[in-house]
């Protein structure tokens, strides 16, 4: 046994200790998980704490938290477990507010972050490979896979709906709330400038802000090209006042002449009809 250990301790990426585990009693081949001591650079803001956090990686998607803990729960005492999708920073996840829309459903092998109450726990985990492969599924404590985990996975998607409908319902009493709450607010501070004399605008004040499209925006180009046009001085200037003149005598010579041509066909055309 000592050298079956020895064989995939050596088969294990430099750095990392490979430990046995199966998932059932009658699991033929077992899985190697991949365990080192955790660390991180001095000066680099870290949530687990060093010398006291094992590394895994390899983590199947159906191995749950509470199964590692139990697993190095015989190096020592287990503060918390962590499994994230990759290594990072240790940045703390934040809990689901909801069990209906923020379920995750995990298809890739992932990480896990151990921490022990002691140091000791990180050295008696890296001598776990010395006891040959661990079972983690117990009678007791089942970790299901294949069929089972599926079918499971696919009972767990089905909801209530009476459930559903009072956490939805409760949802939208909050934002209900918290939009009163904001339009409050606003209209306290409506009107009334801050430390440096600046006064907010906001679409609830008498000239609500327009919405910015393309429609809105021609409308407001259209107004101010009327305006402009509305502004302009005519014959403001002494050249202005004369092309106006100029203009002016043209049209009245064009129009005389046509009346002229106009008369002129009426009398061609003038015949004596005593009946």
């Amino acid at each position: 046994m000592a050298a079956a250990g020895e064989h995939v301790c050596g088969a294990a990426p430099a750095g990392y200790t490979a430990l046995a585990v199966k998932f059932g009693a009658r699991q033929r081949s077992p899985h190697y998980l991949l365990v080192k001591e955790h660390q991180v650079r001095e000066g680099a803001g870290a949530t687990y704490p060093p010398r006291r956090t094992v590394f895994v990686l390899n983590v199947p998607p159906y191995c749950s938290a509470d199964a590692l803990s139990r697993l190095f729960a015989r190096c020592g005492r287990v503060q918390s477990v962590d499994i994230c999708d990759k290594p990072g920073l240790g940045e703390k996840k934040e809990k689901p507010s909801s069990k209906f829309f923020s379920h995750k459903t995990v298809t890739r092998f992932q990480v896990a972050y151990v921490v022990f109450k002691k140091p000791s726990g990180v050295q008696a985990a890296k001598t776990l490979s010395r006891e040959g492969p661990l079972l983690i599924s117990t009678e007791s404590h089942p970790v299901k896979t294949g069929v089972s985990k599926w079918i499971d996975s696919y009972a767990a998607s089905v909801v209530d709906p009476e459930e559903l409908k009072a956490e939805v319902d409760a949802y939208m009493q909050d934002y209900d709330k918290k939009i009163a709450e904001e339009e409050a607010k606003a209209a306290e501070e409506e009107g009334v400038p801050d430390a440096e004399g600046w006064v907010k605008v906001t679409r609830k004040g008498r000239k609500p802000g327009l919405p910015r499209t393309e429609a809105a925006n021609l409308r407001v180009l259209e107004k101010e090209k009327q305006k402009r046009a509305r502004k302009e001085l005519l014959n403001f200037y002494a050249w202005q006042h004369r092309e106006t003149k100029r203009e002016h005598i043209a049209q009245l010579r064009k129009k005389f002449e046509e009346d002229k041509q106009r008369i002129a066909l009426m009398r061609a055309q003038r015949k004596f009809r005593p009946y």
